[in-house]
């Protein structure tokens, strides 16, 4: 089995034509925080850097075969999941999880940023009756955090993402209003908020950016207190 110097996060995300988000944001990201970037694609996409057209799923025995092949041949250290196109895609990673036992960051995409609505009410039961039990860490923004617990409050959202079976919630603030972006992070032991001011600019792929790079740092065998 494959075993480099720099340990190996399986990231399953789409795959953005332009750069900004999906599988190229998880590759930078991966590298820069010292781990290597093995890729699976769940989704072929047409988008721009403002919203999401169309989404198509990959083809499940190529994305089967994909990842088996790359499992039989290396040492994956961690997973990081970003935007899923289908239900079936679930019980296929949920099945890679339990096989590899190793930390799992995953990002809910449920809309694009420009509004587009990228999963289906059988995709969401999904992720959350068989995903989120075997995920370390959750990354969804406010809304998404809302979409999948039907709470206000991010800490009322962060609690039930917890019953729900993540071991770590990280709710992003970006896509709230205000000239402070806050970040929630919370846990079975604690909760924390880590606040800045926010940037003028506008940035596409950042959610995704955000779990590869913790990924990367859980892979390299980082506590969460130091990764986060």
């Amino acid at each position: 089995m494959n075993t480099p110097i720099r340990p190996l996060v399986l990231c399953c995300s789409g795959h953005d034509p332009g750069g900004g988000a999906g599988i190229h944001a998880d590759i930078e990201a991966v590298g820069a925080n010292g781990a290597h970037a093995l890729t699976a694609i769940t989704a072929h996409t047409v988008q721009d850097t403002q919203d999401v057209v169309r989404v198509v799923a990959a083809d499940p025995e190529i994305l089967k075969a994909q990842i088996e092949t790359l499992l039989a041949d290396s040492a994956i250290a961690a997973i990081k999941i970003g935007l899923l196109a289908e239900a079936a895609q679930i019980a296929l990673l949920r099945s890679v999880i339990e096989k590899t036992k190793v930390a799992v960051v995953l990002d809910p995409i449920l809309r694009a940023g420009g509004g587009t609505n990228l999963a289906t009410a059988s995709l969401q039961t999904a992720l959350v009756t068989q995903l989120l039990p075997l995920t370390h860490v959750l990354t969804p923004n406010a809304a998404e955090a809302r979409r999948l617990t039907q709470r206000e409050s991010v800490e009322d959202c962060g609690k039930a993402l917890l019953d729900s079976g993540v071991k770590h919630v990280l709710i992003t603030g970006g896509d709230e209003p205000g000239a402070i972006v806050s970040n929630y992070w919370c846990s079975e032991k604690n909760s924390q908020r880590f606040e800045w001011p926010r940037l003028a600019a506008s940035f596409h792929g950042a959610g995704c950016t955000l779990a590869a790079a913790l990924a990367a740092l859980l892979a390299r065998g980082l506590d969460i207190e130091a990764a986060r």
